[in-house]
Order: structure tokens, then sequence, then C-alpha cells
């Protein structure tokens, strides 16, 4: 069985803490998890930069500018959560396992 978690806390810094049932502390910054949200949105994005072209550049939005952070998260059922970000963004649904390979270890 994969690790659950057991603890969630937003760091000073801004970063998400996760304490997992192995034992192990995970750290997470909100700008990983946003371009990491297993989303079609998210993933469309990604295309869409790769096949422009390199000289063409990209003028980013107010929201994108400001510093992101993790609004929230809710519980979806008993295998993942949604994170709310900053920037509206609440459509990825990231399952524990992928959480788990999201994050840093953190010492403490």
């Amino acid at each position: 069985m994969s690790p659950q978690p057991t603890a969630l806390a937003l760091l000073p810094d801004g970063r998400l803490r996760i304490d997992w049932s192995d034992e192990t502390i995970r750290a997470y910054r909100p700008r990983d998890l946003r371009e990491a949200s297993p989303d079609a949105v998210t993933r469309e994005k990604k295309s869409h930069v790769a096949e422009r072209p390199a000289n063409e550049l990209t003028v980013l939005s107010p929201a994108e500018m400001a510093p992101l952070t993790i609004q929230g998260m809710q519980p979806v059922g008993h295998y993942a959560y949604q994170i709310v970000f900053s920037d509206g963004h609440d459509s990825g649904i990231f399952t524990y396992e992928y959480l788990y390979q999201l994050g840093e270890p953190l010492e403490t």
C-alpha cells in the first residue's frame, strides 16, 4: 500500500509540508505543484509552449507574475487532493502516489 498523508501544513516560506504514513516528511513548492498539475488545461498549455517558435515571447498576466501560493486543499475520496492555487487554478486532482513522487524530502 502506498504511503498516506498524516498531516498537512504550510511552511513560513510558502511550501506545503506533508507528513506521510511511512514517517517521511516532504516539502512542495507551489509553482512546482502548479506546473505538475495533472489536468487537461495544464497539459494543453505545455504542448502549445513546445509548439511555439523559439523567437515568440509570451506575455504574462498579472496573476502569472504574482507569487503563487496554495489557497486550499480538498480531499477527493481517500486517494487524492484537489489543490486551489492563488491564480485560480483548481482543476488538477493530485493522487497520494503522485504527490509523494513530486515532493522533496524535508529534514526536521
